[in-house]
């Protein structure tokens, strides 16, 4: 064999034994995940405030007042809205939805958020600030972005669970939702990122923030603990504002729980190519902490997902069968990510079809990822980054909240 082939040989068993162990951390995780719970039937007397910011949801945010005003065995729970400067008709339309619910509050804000702030951080500030208006003895606030679904008993299960925690923070991950092919390939990879590189048990219990894993569609907070960190403000620039305000919890010693939502909670974030490559070109810059980061980490999937299937069509010998076994445990770790996500979910019979075709499809997926990780960088690059209409992080605005009804 000549050193060009020794070098391939190597690197392909190196990247099919960093698959294998993937694939065993993924099997773990799939059993041992905690998960929200609706095995008790205990009412929860903790003041609740769910917060929602909404900026063009005139179709979701109905669906998600529904949801939360169906919400049971919470005895103290307030929903409050915010129309975040909207140029269609979030407004109207999450006004007929609140009907005459009293627990319901709409705010219109028409403000850009504040120089060096991202909008959803400032949104979230917003709502913050309202909520601990609305009740000087707040026990808990969650936030849960517009296009989040919800079963009756979704809050009063995280409030369960933080409670049960111990917590300062838990983040029930939603089963996320797909439509259009691409979606199909990249949405599954969200979960497959923590699934098959943290057990989350072990995550769970630690409170250094690398094993932090959050979630922004859901956040239940210890309303003491959130404003201790100063809440939202401490991530006022951040683009990855879910997971860098767990870090600043678990930075000043307080427990953040991660949680499979199951069945109780679900999330479309994408509605199609056009609107994943946007959703995803907002964030993936900076996701590996830069361009270096993400050199380091799409090197080392490069090798672990994408070299062991080529180097099992086209290699031969000890190459080949190396490729064969990477890309087999890359395929059972991604299925048993998948799985983990769909657990208690109804109708899994048909999911686990559909996650056997997806998985087989991971080279595909990562390649994809690659490809909108690259775009990321480079319209970052170019100071073009926009979402829901607006600069990602504004440029000396002020903020301005015009009425609460």
């Amino acid at each position: 064999m000549t050193t060009a082939g020794r070098v391939i040989a190597g690197v392909t068993a190196a990247g099919a034994v960093l698959s294998v162990s993937t694939a065993a951390i993924s099997v773990v995780n799939a059993f041992t995940v905690p998960r929200l719970s609706r095995t008790t039937d205990s009412d929860i007397y903790d003041s609740i405030v769910v917060c929602v910011p909404a900026r063009n949801e005139q179709e979701q945010l109905p669906l998600l007042i529904a949801d939360l005003r169906a919400q049971r065995r919470c005895r103290d729970l307030r929903i409050l809205i915010l129309d975040d400067g909207s140029s269609d008709d979030t407004l109207a339309a999450a006004q007929a939805a609140a009907g005459d619910d009293a627990r319901v509050s709409i705010v219109e804000s028409r403000a850009e958020p504040p120089s060096g702030w991202t909008g959803k951080a400032a949104a979230c500030r917003t709502l913050a600030g309202l909520a601990f208006e609305m009740n000087d003895h707040l026990d808990a606030i969650v936030f849960v972005d517009a296009d989040v679904r919800l079963a009756q008993d979704a809050i009063a299960a995280a409030a369960s669970a933080l409670r049960g925690h111990d917590a300062a923070l838990v983040c029930p991950w939603p089963k996320q939702i797909s439509g259009s092919v691409v979606e199909h390939l990249v949405q599954p990879l969200l979960g497959f990122s923590w699934m098959s590189t943290l057990p989350i048990r072990l995550a769970n219990g630690s409170l250094r923030p690398s094993t932090t894993v959050s979630c922004g569609q859901f956040m239940m907070f210890d309303a003491a603990a959130y404003r201790d960190i100063g809440g939202h403000e401490s991530v006022a620039a951040s683009v990855t504002e879910d997971l860098d305000i767990a870090r600043t919890l678990r930075r000043s010693g307080r427990r953040t729980i991660l949680v499979s939502g199951a069945g109780l909670v679900e999330c479309r974030m994408y509605d199609g190519v056009n609107d994943l490559r946007a959703g995803y070109s907002r964030w993936l810059w900076n996701a590996f902490g830069g361009t270096g980061g993400s050199i380091g980490v799409l090197s080392a999937v490069s090798v672990m997902y994408l070299l062991p299937p080529v180097a099992a069509l086209v290699g031969s010998g000890s190459v080949r069968r190396w490729g064969r076994i990477g890309y087999g445990a890359a395929v059972v770790s991604r299925f048993a990510a998948a799985q983990a996500e769909y657990s208690n979910m109804p109708g899994r019979s048909t999911d686990v079809l559909r996650c056997a075709v997806e998985s087989s499809a991971q080279p595909l997926s990562v390649a994809i990822y690659i490809w909108l990780t690259i775009d990321s960088h480079r319209s970052h690059a170019r100071g073009n980054l926009r979402w829901k209409q607006r600069p990602l992080i504004a440029e000396d605005q002020s903020p301005a909240v015009e009425g609460l009804s």
